[in-house]
């Protein structure tokens, strides 16, 4: 365009914009941004108001931008509150867009759904309340809003007295109901709302059908699921892949992979997320052979395995202790697919090497990794460390858990578990010498702290006394008063959830097998 000598309007930096989203998009956006002053278009205010609202996709970074564009602005509209509005609540800066909102000289719709929406997005639902009942008008949106803001949190008769309030239901608004019902188990209430609906004559589309699927396959509600079923064979959209899909799910979620496999076998078109859906039902049921079969059987028809294949390959070898197959879909991932093994697949190797008791060769393909293992994958390995009463890899697993600066006790609790399963507790004794040490206070009680210690939170007195062997006992006694507390009390402290660092850290103050 620039080559032919055709230059921009208003109109052309929309739709530049709005190929430009995500956080790795914010330099592409600048870009375009320095362009439109550079032309002077910011006196159109449909371009800064879409500059606004597309710097609001790019994160922290794009909402600074966003704040500092609004604010230099000499005209602005409703739109332009509102985009600002909805990009504070979008990086939770909701007490900002309440200032905001209180601050507009005019307000539409679209303003109260906003705020209304952060609410519920906030989980301030008595709030969400007030709003909604002091809005001068309400939409569609508004209410659906609502409903669906109490159904998540698990309010379902007050969802369900709005929604019965609402002066116009449509396909959404019985769709968020039902799969409310569904998502919590109430059969009975999801059913009898499922057939209000058909009575009422609502054409049902794949979103509905999938939606409510998806809420019976995540609760096992299988008598809905079938209901539902029904429905879709009378439908046109009994052969949609979609809705096929979503059978699948529920049905081998549910339990029931004979008539899983049936609807996937008898699907006219299957994409990736079919055989996906159907591998990762046997894999949740332990039929890891039958999974590698039909795995086989998916390269056979030419269908291109994803990321998500691999994870459900690994998952079937998982549970049926399949290592070396696992190992050899592992390796072949990038090498044959060009697919790169994220945290998921490390986890499920991880979790897999664990189980069959090859925990050094899961240690050192965490540390291999080249992302940075989480909490949950040095967890997996410290749960297979406690089955295999594995004390020294155990240790060296807690050791990267302080690394990442863990407060959560479970992951102590598992190795306070692993050595009173080894017995490490039967002979543990107290053999700390103060005095010997160069710990004492001057009166001879032992009780005189350096104060930088005092000072400590639970945390920093722990991830200390990890790194300098020569102060953790000054540290454990007066975090713990470990020196004065029996075994017992010991024990005690692990049915109490206390950090259990402290548990790993006793040989450092005398404590022997």
């Amino acid at each position: 365009m620039q080559k032919n000598d055709v230059f921009p309007d208003n109109f052309t930096y929309p739709f530049l914009l709005k190929a430009c989203s995500g956080q790795f998009a914010l330099e592409q956006v600048q870009m375009i941004h320095a362009h439109i002053e550079k032309f002077g278009f910011f006196t159109n205010i449909f371009v800064p108001n879409i500059l606004i609202d597309t710097y609001s996709k790019c994160g922290t970074s794009g909402v600074d931008t966003a704040r500092r564009l609004f604010d230099a602005m000499i005209e602005r509209d409703v739109v332009s509150w509102n985009s600002m509005i909805a990009c504070l609540i979008k990086v939770g800066e909701m007490g900002e867009a309440l200032r905001l909102f209180e601050q507009m000289p005019e307000r539409d719709i679209v303003s109260w759904n906003t705020v209304l929406g952060g609410y519920i997005k906030a989980g301030e639902l008595n709030a969400a309340f007030e709003l909604f009942e002091k809005m001068p008008e309400r939409n569609s949106v508004s209410w659906s809003t609502m409903v669906s803001g109490y159904s998540k949190a698990g309010f379902m008769n007050m969802a369900r007295m709005l929604f019965d309030k609402m002066p116009v239901k449509n396909l959404v608004h019985w769709t968020i109901m039902i799969s409310g019902y569904a998502e919590k188990g109430l059969a009975r209430e999801a059913i009898s709302l499922y057939d209000k609906m058909e009575k009422a004559g609502l054409q049902l589309n794949s979103g509905t059908y999938t939606s409510i699927l998806a809420a019976c396959a995540e609760s096992g509600l299988l008598a809905l699921g079938q209901r539902v079923h029904l429905s879709v064979q009378r439908s046109w959209l009994r052969h949609d892949t979609e809705v096929c899909n979503a059978l699948v799910d529920m049905y081998a979620k549910c339990g029931n992979l004979d008539k899983a496999m049936d609807i996937f076998d008898g699907m006219v078109k299957r994409d990736v997320i079919s055989w996906n859906t159907m591998l990762h039902g046997l894999a949740l049921h332990g039929h890891g052979e039958a999974a590698l079969e039909l795995f086989s059987r998916m390269r056979l028809e030419g269908v291109t395995p994803d990321g998500v294949t691999f994870i459900a390959l690994l998952c079937a070898c998982r549970d049926v202790g399949l290592v070396k197959d696992g190992h050899h879909y592992f390796s072949i991932m990038e090498k044959y697919y060009g697919i790169v093994p994220q945290v998921e697949h490390y986890g499920c190797i991880v979790d897999l090497l664990g189980r069959g008791g090859y925990l050094r060769e899961a240690y050192e393909l965490i540390k291999s990794m080249p992302m940075e293992p989480n909490a949950i994958i040095w967890g997996t390995l410290l749960e297979a460390c406690r089955v295999h009463n594995d004390g020294w890899i155990a240790k060296e697993v807690v050791n990267q858990l302080v690394k990442l600066e863990l407060s959560d006790a479970n992951a102590y609790e598992l190795l306070s578990n692993l050595y009173a399963a080894t017995g490490r507790w039967d002979d543990a004794k107290v053999k700390l010498q103060m005095n010997e040490e160069g710990f004492g206070g001057g009166d001879g009680d032992g009780d005189v702290i350096d104060p930088s210690i005092a000072m400590m939170t639970d945390v920093e007195l722990l991830k200390r006394a990890w790194q300098n062997e020569k102060e953790a006992p000054e540290i454990l006694s007066f975090e713990f008063n470990l020196v004065k507390r029996s075994k017992e009390q010991i024990q005690l402290m692990v049915t109490s959830q206390i950090p259990f660092i402290a548990l790993l850290l006793l040989p450092c103050i005398g404590v022997s097998d």
